[in-house]
């Protein structure tokens, strides 16, 4: 396959590794100078162009097929908006149209769509209740992914990530040094969270649908913390409740809703289409992380 990665940032890079390590023709598009050398550096083809950018997305070739990843940067529902709805639009449109159209796409979404269930358990069934502006765009935009595409011959399929960790983004201190509000984390391994695209791209699966793309245990947070604090350790992290956080006045609005955002993500779908998780828990995901905390503290001393 080719395969046109659209915002190729953190699991996009590691989708081109793995599809290159496939034998397939990854094509990494970002709209940076940096973004095009990290791609590079990846070992696998750059294409410098905005994805919002329908001229600009004229210098991506032909593929057979788009993974749009692209960010809004952790900006507000107006930027979002521009990304994750005009910006895939645009991409469905200008590869649509050409005379060699491609066969499929996947849209990287967010398990934030879901909203809050109280902690109960969530699945690809579970109506959608966004509680931000933000979550809101991408519910609209996991609809246009599922829509839109038809009209121009081929497929869309819906990757919700979890919560995204992995190397450069463990934040071991966080939890470590608390305080650790309770609650439960969604997450998957940034291998996983690419290698579950690779697999419904190379086994056809998926197409019209939507996935969860989590791993095997939602994890409650102060649990997690101990175990992180344990394993490397260290004194267990102080801990607060959620009414403790509620009650804080430095809490934004959007940390309220998180606070209050209460779920747990069931993968049931992604195993029964065959996907084997590297990293099925958080306990060999972040074994690595913790080996090299340990060498560090060793080296201190």
């Amino acid at each position: 396959m080719r395969v046109a990665i659209l915002g190729c940032g953190y699991v996009g890079l590691e989708l081109g590794r793995q599809l290159a390590a496939g034998d397939h023709d990854p094509i990494g598009v970002r709209r940076s100078d940096e973004g095009v050398a990290r791609i590079e550096d990846a070992g696998f083809d750059a294409v410098q162009a905005d994805v919002t950018d329908r001229e600009a997305l004229a210098a991506v070739p032909d593929v057979d097929a788009i993974v749009f990843a692209a960010s809004s940067g952790g900006r507000g529902a107006e930027t979002a908006r521009d990304v994750y709805v005009e910006g895939l639009r645009t991409a469905i449109e200008t590869f649509g149209e050409r005379e060699h159209a491609p066969d499929r796409l996947v849209y990287t979404s967010s398990t934030g769509v879901h909203g809050d269930h109280d902690g109960d358990w969530v699945d690809e069934t579970t109506p959608l209740e966004p509680t931000t502006d933000k979550t809101a765009v991408l519910a609209e935009a996991e609809r246009l992914a599922l829509e839109l595409p038809e009209q121009y011959g081929f497929e869309g399929t819906v990757a919700r990530f979890a919560g995204l960790y992995g190397p450069g983004r463990y934040r071991l201190e966080r939890y470590l040094e608390g305080p650790v509000t309770a609650g439960y984390l969604n997450m998957v391994h940034r291998d996983d969270a690419a290698g579950a695209v690779r697999h419904v791209l190379e086994e056809t699966l998926a197409r019209g649908e939507v996935v969860q793309v989590v791993d095997d245990e939602p994890a409650e947070k102060w649990a997690f913390a101990d175990w992180l604090a344990d394993e490397c350790g260290v004194e267990q992290p102080p801990k607060r409740t959620k009414a403790d956080r509620l009650a804080d006045d430095d809490l934004s609005e959007a940390g309220r809703r998180r606070i209050l955002t209460s779920k747990r993500c069931s993968n049931e779908k992604l195993r029964e289409l065959g996907y084997e998780f590297a990293y099925p828990t958080f306990r060999e995901g972040y074994r690595d992380a913790i080996e090299r905390y340990q060498a560090a503290a060793t080296s201190d001393r």
